[in-house]
């Protein structure tokens, strides 16, 4: 069996969080296919009713049907796994900077409530993903985000700070409504070997293309 990380918020669903070592599906919700997109940082969210339907390019899924496995892939970006276990509805999104701050979270959210989920009986985790300490951003980048939007960065050296894009995203889960968000607290940059990091694997000139799972699903 793989290891892998879970979140305490989300109970008895099925899911994890992969470290740098491989998650297959058959560890969280044997039988059971997986369903994933094509990622491309937007804010775009697909509905699954089958496994095999073809989907288009986006960041993030929902269902209500048993039997169904969601995944998305992410090297620090947020991995968000998300279930309001009453309904029976499940989510799962990747939320970089650009996806946060285009709505994806917020999307996912609304598509989740489109098939019976509460946004207070909605648990949200975020996994494995870049921390502040780790995320050096520019002027410009900062400049793409609102005034109100100060509290999520920090000084750094001149001319950039740091972004604290976990605590970011769990403002914007909680803004949709969301009644639980749980935070693991993992940073991907700063633990090689145990995460893949895109923004490491850059700054060392090595492959980028590791990537971690998180797969959530609804049992049969």
């Amino acid at each position: 069996m793989s290891t892998y990380l879970k979140a305490a918020s989300l109970g008895s669903i099925p899911h994890g969080f992969s470290t740098a070592a491989e998650l297959d599906v058959a560890d969280i919700l044997p039988g059971a296919p997986l369903v994933r997109l094509k990622q491309v940082h937007s804010s775009a969210v697909f509905a699954v009713t089958h496994a095999d339907e073809a989907l288009p390019e986006g960041d993030a899924l929902v269902t209500d049907r048993p039997g169904l496995a969601l995944g998305i892939v992410t090297a620090d970006c947020a991995p968000v796994l998300l279930a309001d276990p009453a309904a029976g509805v499940i989510g799962a999104a990747h939320a970089g900077w650009r996806g946060a701050l285009g709505e994806v979270l917020e999307n996912t959210v609304a598509a989740m409530v489109s098939l019976g989920a509460e946004p207070a009986n909605i648990v949200a985790a975020i996994g494995p993903t870049i921390a502040q300490a780790s995320y050096e951003v520019d002027e410009g980048f900062r400049n793409a985000f609102e005034e109100e939007d100060t509290r999520f960065f920090v000084s750094g050296r001149p001319g950039h700070c740091q972004f604290d894009l976990p605590a970011y995203v769990a403002h914007r889960l909680q803004a949709a409504g969301v009644g639980l968000v749980e935070d693991l607290g993992e940073d991907t940059y700063a633990q090689p070997g145990r995460f893949f990091s895109y923004r490491r694997a850059t700054h060392l000139s090595q492959p980028t293309n590791g990537r971690q799972i998180s797969i959530v699903g609804l049992p049969a």
